[in-house]
C-alpha cells in the first residue's frame, strides 16, 4: 500500500463509524465509477511492474506503429 493510502487509512479507521461513511461519500464523489481500479486491473498493474523490473517489455522503437 502507498504511504499516502496508508495514512488516509489510519485517519479514517481512527473516525467513528458515522463519520467514516461521510467521507466515503465525499471520497466516490472524486472518483468516476469508471475510473476506479477493479482488483483484476491492480493485479495485471502489479504483474506489468514485476516484468518490467525483470527487463521482460518491448521497446517503443521494436513496435511497427503504422
Amino acid at each position: 500500500m502507498s504511504p499516502v493510502r496508508n495514512q488516509l487509512v489510519n485517519l479514517i479507521d481512527c473516525m467513528p463509524e458515522q463519520e467514516q461513511q461521510f467521507l466515503f461519500e465525499i471520497v466516490r464523489r472524486f472518483a468516476l465509477d469508471d475510473d476506479i481500479a477493479t482488483l483484476e486491473d491492480l493485479a495485471d498493474i502489479k504483474q506489468a511492474n514485476e516484468e518490467f523490473e525483470r527487463g521482460q517489455f518491448t521497446n517503443h522503437e521494436d513496435i511497427d506503429w503504422k
